[in-house]
């Protein structure tokens, strides 16, 4: 497969793209001294790039694949091609958002890859399906979890939770959720327009709402307990 060429091709993006919004290409970009030395050759630089920015780049696809060993290659071979083209890199977009939106081409070759092995097409990540989600048994928290909980003990159960969540909701929940991406930002990195990243993210944040309902009880103060917790100490 041939490398990008600058931006990474479109063709490979889902088929509600858009352009990165005005206001986003406006704001300055955190990454760009970084970005001149790796261009002009500072191995030093393209390595604080990679520093920066990797466990977005395994977040990506690991949220589009689900799949850590496959996460791993894929960023691997992300930054591989990122530093092959950077000099193709203009700044039109932020090197955030180039670098992600060939992370997000990695991960969706992958499934183009389990596709032809498993005679299966890329219908849970086309745009077009989007199938509508009606919570069945979500119950109410009067807290967040994790300001009675350690984080490390939520975000574990989180994470795994999110991880079975369809695709095309569950890299959304990571950019947005895990990630900190801001609405643009993620939408750029995906090349979806803001209002399907707001309707996956609410349709994922539901599902993922939902499947973790099992996992904590109600105590009679209305706090969240994850499960097995419920014969603590006070």
């Amino acid at each position: 497969m041939e490398p990008p060429k600058g931006t990474p091709p479109m063709e490979s993006l889902p088929l509600d793209t858009a352009p990165v919004p005005v206001e986003a290409v406006l704001r300055p970009d955190p990454d760009a001294p970084l970005v001149a030395r790796a261009q002009a050759g500072e191995m030093e630089a393209f390595e604080r790039l990679v520093d920066r920015h990797g466990r977005r780049v395994y977040r990506m696809i690991l949220g589009i694949t689900g799949n850590e060993s496959d996460a791993e290659d894929g960023a691997q071979n992300t930054f591989l091609k990122a530093y092959q083209n950077i000099g193709e890199f203009q700044g039109h977009s932020k090197f955030s958002s180039w670098l992600l939106r060939i992370a997000m081409n990695e991960g969706l070759e992958v499934l183009r890859r389990r596709r032809s092995k498993f005679n299966r097409n890329l219908d849970e990540w086309d745009a077009a399906d989007e199938e509508t989600f009606r919570p069945r048994s979500v119950r109410p928290w009067d807290e967040n979890p994790e300001q009675k909980y350690s984080q490390a003990e939520v975000r574990e159960i989180v994470e795994k939770e999110i991880k079975k969540l369809p695709a095309k909701y569950r890299v959304v929940v990571m950019l947005r959720d895990l990630e900190q991406l801001n609405t643009e930002e993620a939408a750029a990195a995906l090349g979806l327009n803001v209002a399907t990243l707001k309707t996956r993210l609410l349709r994922g944040r539901l599902m993922l709402r939902e499947a973790l309902a099992p996992h904590f009880r109600q105590t009679t103060g209305g706090r969240p307990v994850p499960k097995g917790r419920e014969g603590g100490h006070d």
